[in-house]
């Protein structure tokens, strides 16, 4: 039987969406959005936050701190805060690292990372991810919450790791796009699965999380489906850059990757295809020149 929770759901964009689609048989939800629309119901923040189980965070990571800080206060002790932001914030850092550092160890909390695109989740599709939590109460707990639905998720400690894995993945599905807005062909997409799990395994280490992490779910999973996928905002990037447009290029990718560089989160130069990506982001002229450049030199 499935457990019922009180669910205060944050934040009413696709994702937002997509997890009310998978809860709302199950659990009594409350939805706050901060600029509600005409047909959205979003419920008064300082009221709802009391009564929440499970505090649901369908935000950016950019409003992360500011709500945290302003929700904290109002949380029963047993409530669990969760998060599905793939980003960083203005200061450089994850959803994890604001949790940690307003709520510490005063209220439980977790991140849900994985293949989880909200138009499959809303037709009934399967999706995947891994929970990355310190106690295995948290664990049972988001896993009751899913319970009776196609969202499967499996537990990890390696919280640093799985952040930086999905962070990381929006950054090289961009290259995925313009691979194949140049039609550089299937060979070139085996190629950039292979150096990009490398590259993404060399940060992950770098920033504090455990080798091999990003060759689960949070990081190979999201990363396969994000650098394919139809739908996928990351890969439309890819193929605008590689068309040499400028305008309109903006995302969780190109927030990051600016962010790296504004905070100096680790060398890029000692990563060449994350280089490569920063390099025609900024400046999207000879794509396909400059991706045969570095494919010269990788292999000079």
């Amino acid at each position: 039987m499935t457990e019922r929770f009180k669910v205060l759901i944050l934040g009413y964009g696709e994702m937002g969406h997509a997890m009310e689609h998978l809860l709302k048989a199950s659990q009594q939800l409350d939805i706050w959005e901060r600029f509600p629309r005409d047909n959205v119901q979003s419920v008064v923040l300082e009221d709802a936050a009391p009564r929440a189980d499970i505090v649901l965070f369908c935000l950016p990571v950019n409003p992360h701190r500011e709500v945290v800080e302003q929700i904290a206060p109002l949380l029963k002790k047993s409530c669990l805060c969760l998060s599905i932001a793939k980003g960083l914030d203005e200061a450089g850092q994850t959803a994890a690292q604001v949790f940690a550092g307003v709520l510490g160890s005063r209220q439980s909390w977790s991140l849900l990372y994985g293949p989880m695109i909200s138009e499959e989740i809303r037709a009934d599709r399967y999706a995947f991810a891994q929970l990355g939590c310190d106690e295995v109460e948290s664990y049972n707990r988001i896993r009751g919450l899913f319970q009776g639905t196609r969202l499967y998720i499996e537990p990890t400690s390696d919280i640093t790791g799985i952040s930086w894995s999905v962070i990381l993945k929006n950054v090289y599905a961009m290259i995925f796009g313009m691979a194949d807005e140049l039609q550089l062909g299937d060979n070139m997409r085996g190629y950039l699965s292979v150096a990009a799990l490398r590259e993404l395994d060399r940060i992950v280490l770098k920033m504090g999380g455990q080798a091999g992490s990003p060759y689960h779910l949070a990081g190979l999973g999201d990363l396969i489906t994000t650098a394919t996928s139809e739908d996928s905002h990351h890969h439309e990037l890819g193929c605008m850059l590689a068309r040499e447009e400028a305008s309109g290029i903006e995302g969780e990718g190109i927030h990051t990757l600016e962010m790296v560089r504004q905070h100096r989160l680790f060398n890029t130069a000692d990563y060449p295809l994350f280089q490569l990506i920063d390099d025609i982001a900024r400046s999207p002229q000879g794509v396909h020149k400059k991706i045969n450049e570095f494919l010269k030199q990788a292999y000079s």
